[in-house]
């Protein structure tokens, strides 16, 4: 694919994106509650994530920030896995695994290579406080932090995708969207946003693999990070 426009802007997605959250969580609920399915803990927990956002949407709900979302799915989602005895320490504690996610192998050394030639932000429905932690668990070389929390409102808000060109004063198209997302990509389309794809094809684990197969409308279609670096910079992936 050719790009009509280099952007100026690259925001990135972050869940699924950058980080696995699905691992992630797998790995903790594996090491803290061993006699937990953890795949399907983790699934159902995420599996949440749409609904509570959509209760803020339709203004059901009141802005609220994605930790509380995430809190408020954990203690409707302990009884089914047994786990309702835990203590409201404790479920925060388990909360904020969302903070301590790790990144996918190449995330963090692609970030350090798109960074000389463009600024880079996460655009995602995580709050502030969680991308903060993110970015330093895993040595995320964001330039800012752009999210929801910022803006009020969650994607596929267009409020969010204009958003960030609104906070560098360019135009929509001068920023590109990076996202392993097919709806986040569209929306951000809609906006007048670039788009690439990054296929994740493990993000809900090995028993839900995705199609990752390339659609019309992305400018960019990418194996993973790694690969958008060639495909921005024409340097070598390795």
């Amino acid at each position: 694919m050719t790009l009509c426009r280099r952007p100026h802007i690259l925001a990135f997605d972050v869940f699924g994106t950058v980080v696995d959250w699905h691992g992630s969580i797998m790995r903790y609920m594996a090491e803290h509650h061993p006699h937990v399915d953890a795949d399907a803990f983790a699934c159902a927990w995420r599996e949440g994530y749409q609904p509570a956002m959509e209760q803020v949407r339709s203004g059901a709900q009141p802005w609220t920030r994605l930790d509380a979302l995430h809190r408020q799915i954990l203690d409707r989602l302990l009884p089914r896995f047994g786990l309702e005895h835990l203590k409201d320490s404790e479920r925060q504690t388990l909360n904020q695994v969302w903070h301590q996610l790790d990144a996918w192998p190449e995330s963090a050394a692609a970030l350090g290579r798109l960074k000389p030639h463009f600024i880079l932000t996460p655009l995602s429905n995580g709050n502030l406080a969680l991308l903060t932690h993110l970015a330093k668990h895993n040595a995320l070389p964001w330039d800012c932090v752009l999210c929801a929390e910022v803006f009020r409102a969650y994607k596929p808000d267009p409020a969010v995708y204009l958003g960030v060109a609104e906070c560098f004063d360019v135009l929509p198209q001068d920023v590109m969207l990076v996202a392993a997302h097919h709806d986040d990509l569209e929306a951000a389309r809609a906006c007048g946003l670039q788009t690439a794809y990054v296929e994740r094809p493990l993000e809900w684990g090995t028993q839900q693999p995705k199609d990752v197969s390339p659609r019309p409308g992305n400018d960019l279609h990418c194996k993973d990070l790694m690969d958008l670096v060639q495909q921005l910079t024409g340097e070598p992936a390795g």
